[in-house]
């Protein structure tokens, strides 16, 4: 019997393995892992500085601990360099690995950054463990980092400096952070609390090139300004992995194109987590990527069951200024309305019915978000 093959080792490959168990025990698994396999949560890179968590903390489980505890198979350090749908299986430098049925979870990369200079080759992004472990040795004994983005990972690795005592600056080409998901007022006031702690600002900008320095680094904007800095961190957002779908003949388009019960166009391949488009929809957030995971889990176990995503208001590790934001459906018709108080700022998208399409909650305030989730239409009943 050819196992249940999983390409990945990230929250989604290992999520689905532990659903899997949870409701089949012995029929063969592999899962297959670029790296060493450890296991650890990849949301918890972008505040694990101020936590002072090393890279052996953040995992809680090496890969042969996870292979004896969920019965399984685990390839490491194994790159997988095609899939042959027709004979069902998967090539490596080792060998080919035959499937029955295939889960393709490979996660998302960073956008290139596009810079030039003689360091654009130095420029980091912390994408996975590996990733976190390069940054804090290359922060040892500096202060200031730059960082291009001012977005979801942007913000949430500049709060994490400053909480760590570092000083960052942030280039950032929108007009205030996380301006795709929250109103002005609410961005200002991130921007306005992280600036307090040591974040500089630079909107409505973008890099250009970064060459080395004797302070360590200059990064030169389009304005022709340039920042002084100890290293460079990349910020500027993911896509989803999907190239080897692709050469494999799989549909693709912002990710791997699957259905609700996340099956892709060849039979018995799958797709889940940030490579995966659900729908139409790529969401690379934690609860619809667990959504998917006990959804898909079911199927593959002969469950007649589809993903369904209830509103899923985001959280953003943001400590010194706590958002959480369920940002309204694009094209969604309606405006921002605010209300301040001493504990933060409550900012609703609605209709001019009242109809609630979306939120914005800052500092205290971010406690009501389920209660006005609720309000929210479902992304898909």
């Amino acid at each position: 019997m050819s196992p249940l093959v999983i390409l990945g080792s990230g929250l989604a490959g290992y999520g689905l393995l532990r659903e899997f168990r949870k409701r089949d025990a012995k029929s063969p698994v592999t899962l297959i892992s670029a790296d060493d396999g450890r296991v650890y949560s990849k949301p918890n890179l972008s505040n694990a500085l101020s936590q002072k968590r090393t890279p052996a903390q953040l995992a809680s489980e090496t890969a042969e601990q996870a292979a004896e505890k969920f019965n399984a198979t685990i390839l490491t350090h194994t790159r997988v360099s095609g899939i042959d749908p027709a004979n069902k299986r998967v090539r490596t430098a080792g060998g080919d690995i035959a499937y029955g049925r295939l889960v393709l979870a490979l996660g998302a990369d960073p956008f290139p950054h596009g810079l030039g200079g003689n360091a654009a080759e130095d420029v980091i992004s912390v994408n996975d463990l590996d990733d976190y472990a390069r940054f804090r040795t290359a922060l040892e004994g500096k202060r200031h980092v730059a960082i291009l983005g001012g977005g979801l990972i942007g913000c949430e690795f500049a709060n994490d400096l400053a909480a760590s005592g570092h000083a960052a600056s942030v280039v950032h080409l929108g007009p205030w952070p996380l301006e795709r998901l929250i109103p002005e007022a609410a961005g200002r006031a991130l921007a306005e609390t992280l600036e307090s702690q040591g974040v500089a600002w630079r909107f409505g900008h973008t890099a250009k090139q970064v060459e080395s320095s004797a302070a360590g680094y200059r990064l030169t904007l389009d304005d022709g300004s340039r920042i002084e800095a100890d290293l460079v961190l990349s910020a500027i957002g993911l896509r989803s992995r999907t190239q080897l779908a692709r050469d494999a003949g799989i549909p693709v388009n912002r990710g791997i194109v699957v259905n609700r019960k996340l099956e892709t166009g060849i039979a018995d391949i799958y797709a889940i987590g940030d490579c995966a488009e659900v729908a139409g929809h790529v969401l690379p957030f934690v609860q619809p990527l667990l959504i998917q995971v006990r959804a898909l889990a079911a199927v593959l176990a002969g469950e007649d069951i589809q993903v369904s995503y209830p509103a899923m208001p985001v959280m953003v590790k943001t400590s010194a200024y706590p958002i959480a934001v369920l940002p309204p459906a694009p094209g969604a018709v309606g405006s921002w309305r605010l209300e301040r108080s001493e504990s933060g700022i409550v900012a609703l998208h609605q209709t001019e019915a009242g109809d609630l399409n979306g939120f914005a909650l800052t500092g205290g305030e971010t406690g009501r978000r389920a209660e006005l989730a609720k309000r929210v239409a479902a992304l898909l009943p």
